[in-house]
């Protein structure tokens, strides 16, 4: 009992002391408030639009592949030799409208025409035996299918349909093999190199695509992206950020409004990075924009080696007659 008015004296605060601890803890929460008042969110409309990417990507990207058995079918003739490199047993692949259903007017001609050059440099690097390319009605054949999917995509980006029809062709014709390349990641394993899309029969790995026409000079470039890009571990939202970023490019030939594309481009690229700051979780946050936005910059290398490879091929006809009409349309152009 000698104790009690010790024990009561220390637990008792004075009036003084309660109003210092009131204020410790309000300061305390101002400043958690303060704190979280800085932290970056997403507004509403940046919301809308990444949910509007979202619902495109998924209407026009299906991942079980079910299409790919209405191809021409997958023939895999003799391997065809190439220049020796270490990633000669990793794998390959490239994965509803038409150009011309943006304008019902003549496509306006966005390159000019140019004769193909007969570079016996350029034929040599290929060092593709060209008399045995089984794959490449196959492949012809996916790469249209994806075509169509891009289009598809792209018409539902929001601003894109504010463009000209001529502005809208000049994107896509420039951009679409490069994302056609960011969306192949969805389905490129990292455990053996190559992309699935379904069964063994849609499994496709360099050879293949040597058998389709292109060489090292491309595939090993590609390769190396896709590796690199599954490494970023990029969320969904951030994936169809990056394709519609990669379509609304500002620089791209033909492009007559550049300034409303670059507007576009601007707030798709501020989302992003609002995003990122937001929803993706350290350590996999850090640098991340940078790092995508460099991503952007590997593909147009990949796209000028893409087309130097299609003038090649293309230019014997019995291999031109075996793409189909909406690849000639987009990739008719080409230069490098």
């Amino acid at each position: 009992m000698v104790l009690l008015p010790f024990y009561l004296s220390t637990v008792i605060l004075t009036d003084e002391e309660v109003q210092r601890k009131r204020e410790m803890i309000m300061k305390r929460k101002e400043e958690e408030a303060l704190k979280e008042s800085l932290k970056p969110k997403l507004l509403e409309e940046q919301q809308r639009v990444i949910d509007i990417l979202l619902e495109a990507h998924r209407k026009t990207y299906d991942p079980t592949y079910s299409d790919f058995s209405q191809f021409r079918p997958p023939v895999r003739g003799r391997r065809i030799t190439s220049r020796s490199s270490s990633i000669m047993t990793q794998g390959f692949s490239s994965s509803e409208d038409s150009l011309d259903t943006f304008s019902s007017s003549p496509e306006p001609k966005m390159f000019s025409n140019l004769e193909l050059s007969d570079d016996s440099d350029e034929s040599a690097s290929m060092s593709i035996d060209f008399s045995h390319l089984s794959m490449l009605p196959h492949l012809a054949d996916l790469v249209s299918y994806s075509i169509q999917k891009v289009i598809g995509f792209a018409k539902m980006i929001p601003g894109f349909k504010d463009l000209t029809a001529e502005d809208q062709i000049a994107l896509l014709k420039s951009s679409v093999i490069e994302v056609i390349m960011l969306r192949s990641n969805q389905s490129f394993s990292l455990e053996d190199m190559s992309w699935t899309c379904g069964s063994n029969d849609f499994k496709y790995k360099i050879s293949d695509v040597t058998q389709a026409g292109h060489s090292l000079d491309l595939l090993e470039p590609l390769v190396k992206f896709q590796i690199s890009l599954k490494k970023l571990n990029l969320h969904e939202e951030e994936h169809v950020l990056l394709m519609a970023i990669c379509i609304l490019s500002p620089d791209r030939p033909g492009v007559l409004d550049t300034a409303l594309v670059e507007s576009i481009q601007d707030n798709l690229s501020e989302i992003l990075q609002t995003y990122i700051l937001c929803r993706h979780p350290p350590p996999g946050n850090r640098l991340l924009y940078p790092k995508m936005i460099q991503k952007l910059a590997d593909l147009r290398s990949l796209n000028e080696e893409h087309s130097k490879q299609y003038r090649c091929l293309s230019f014997l006809p019995e291999h031109s007659m075996q793409l189909t009409p909406l690849v000639l349309e987009v990739f008719g152009n080409e230069i490098s």
